[in-house]
């Protein structure tokens, strides 16, 4: 994007936009390392660092602009390594392998500190694909329950700049309006699209996969530090399937399976209003009694 498209972007689109970094002879050669120059968005900040899915999505990014990119995502997997620091960061996408059908890539985002001194923040892999027409079924069964439109927004619990980024309706397990230590089910569900309404590409679709909050606040009730390690998003759907999706709300359904010693893992799936499975996700997060 040139500044001028950013200026009047979505503010998600804003968010993830780069800037190609003036490559060197060596990596325009196909099949190299290509290199972006990013920024934190406060649109999307979180109480520490920058909302996950967005910062998910900015490396995602980095793959679906590098010019060697052969077919879709069909999984994408972060690992957050600390949270971003306000200002600049630098992307690095590399295919390390392209086979007939599939590609495989490593992305890393870097930041420089106060010192002088540059690290790695997220690393990542991804694949994908030149997918064909085959056989397909789905196993999973959407949840039934009332249309978007028919369910209150819900208000936002803290002060939060990414949550206004998102029209979030609960169908069930909502936060717990006491934090007593009640224990209760780990399961939510809720329908969910951008804000202002966004057409849904895979970049969108990543982020949306990480907007559930933490399964411990639902499970014990106590508003306990959390942080998310490692998030895989895998998508079962494309190109097509997105753009018929448009500007409309995807069902979540989020749970967790176990927790354990000071991290619990969160399992989801996401579908559009027509009844398509989008994408399932799957992460591992951090708590602290």
């Amino acid at each position: 994007m040139n500044k001028l498209t950013v200026a009047h972007a979505h503010p998600f689109d804003h968010a993830i936009a780069l800037q190609p970094m003036a490559p060197t002879a060596q990596a325009t050669a196909p099949g190299s390392s290509r290199e972006w120059l990013g920024h934190t968005s406060p649109a999307y900040a979180n109480m520490v660092g920058p909302f996950g899915g967005v910062t998910a999505a900015q490396a995602l990014n980095a793959v679906m602009h590098h010019p060697d990119r052969l077919g879709e995502p069909v999984s994408f997997t972060a690992n957050f390594a600390a949270a971003l620091a306000d200002g600049e960061f630098r992307a690095h996408a590399t295919p390390v392998r392209t086979n007939r059908s599939t590609q495989h890539w490593r992305v890393d985002l870097l930041q420089t500190d106060s010192q002088g001194v540059e690290s790695v923040v997220l690393t990542a892999t991804a694949v994908t694909a030149a997918r064909r027409k085959t056989w397909s079924a789905v196993d999973a069964v959407m949840p039934r329950v009332p249309r978007p439109h028919d369910i209150e927004r819900a208000a936002s619990p803290r002060p939060v700049p990414w949550l206004q980024r998102y029209d979030m309706r609960p169908c069930a397990g909502e936060l717990p309006q006491t934090w007593d230590g009640a224990e209760a089910d780990s399961l939510s569900q809720l329908w969910m699209r951008d804000d202002p309404p966004r057409p849904l590409d895979f970049c969108g679709l990543l982020a949306l996969a990480d907007v559930f909050y933490p399964r411990v606040w639902r499970r014990r009730a106590l508003l306990t530090p959390v942080g998310t390690v490692s998030m895989t998003v895998y998508f079962h759907s494309g190109a097509d399937e997105l753009a018929a999706t448009g500007e409309g709300y995807l069902l979540g359904q989020a749970r967790a399976q176990s927790f354990f010693n000071g991290f619990f893992d969160q399992s989801a799936e996401l579908w559009n209003e027509a009844g398509h499975l989008l994408a399932t996700t799957h992460q591992i997060v951090y708590f602290k009694e």
